[in-house]
């Protein structure tokens, strides 16, 4: 029922500030349109957090961005000119398309200390509209379902899964949901979809025989059907239709490596405008970037 597993591998982000790296895995580079998958946390920031914590401004093509907290709260700029915080259970949708650019600050923690926990993923948009004008919506309350069963506690961030439906506008056929679960409950893993994963962000679950612990994606098979909680456990679940072979170069993903080179020139030579309100610093295209792919010699890290 589980086709692989991949383990969460730490990454700094500058500062005091790490992530798990999920997606993309040299073996399984993407769950559906799935490209990038993030586990954010759980840091304790004490008041007066240094700014290097900051993810500061950067930019993206070719995918949307969506981020989603189980504790804490971050600050997104961008270049459309919007400014919105995002707390537990909300999401931000930031589809770059043709070019955006963001930051992502710490304003609260600055401000009384925070202690963030959440997930950032990467959703590849499909060929047709990877120039797609850029856009950014921010998601709450009933825009995005919530529901319960025995013993767990649902929210569909998007898509539709569980018998309900997503305000959040996504561009190709996925689902995407936030389950907590108390030990022993059992949770169904939506079906009809070509791809789908389960994550565990705390606690653990068994998936037929095979047990998934926290830090752990389990791809699984069209055979998977339910999950059941092995101690109280977070989970996401995910999952799509593939958009087909997708190549990556730092913050931008493309189905045209020609095109990821002219985003990184672009970048470079300051032809990307910067957020609103956030222009006076930025983060410059790492001279190690190389772009990676199905069809590349160097698997993405």
């Amino acid at each position: 029922m589980i086709e692989m597993i991949i383990d969460q591998r730490r990454r700094s982000l500058g500062g005091a500030f790490e992530v798990g790296r999920v997606l993309p895995f040299a073996k399984r580079r993407m769950v559906g349109p799935f490209i990038f998958f993030d586990h954010i946390g759980p840091v304790e920031f004490a008041a007066g957090v240094d700014r290097s914590a900051d993810v500061r401004a950067h930019p993206h093509i070719g995918l949307s961005t969506v981020t989603y907290l189980f504790s804490g709260e971050v600050t997104h700029r961008d270049s459309l000119g919007y400014a919105q915080p995002i707390r537990p259970q909300e999401v931000n949708w930031m589809t770059a398309g043709s070019g955006i650019t963001h930051s992502e600050r710490l304003e609260k923690a600055r401000a009384v200390g925070d202690r963030l926990h959440g997930i950032q993923a990467w959703v590849a948009l499909p060929a047709e509209y990877e120039e797609t004008a850029p856009a950014f919506t921010h998601y709450a309350g009933e825009d995005l379902p919530t529901w319960e069963a025995a013993g767990l506690r649902g929210h569909l961030i998007a898509g539709g899964a569980y018998g309900l439906t997503s305000r959040a506008r996504t561009h190709s056929p996925l689902f995407y949901a936030h389950l907590e679960l108390e030990a022993g409950a059992v949770a169904e893993i939506p079906a009809g979809h070509s791809e789908r994963a389960i994550y565990v962000a705390t606690g653990a679950v068994e998936v037929g025989d095979q047990t998934v612990s926290g830090g752990q994606m389990a791809v699984v098979t069209p055979a998977a059907s339910s999950m059941r909680a092995v101690q109280p456990s977070t989970v996401m679940v995910l999952g799509g239709e593939p958009v087909g072979e997708r190549f990556l170069y730092w913050n931008f993903v493309s189905s045209n490596p020609e095109r990821l080179r002219q985003a990184g020139e672009d970048w470079k030579a300051g032809r990307m405008k910067l957020p609103d309100g956030d222009d006076q610093e930025f983060t410059p295209l790492p001279d190690d970037a190389r772009i990676s792919g199905p069809a590349m010699s160097r698997a993405a890290p």
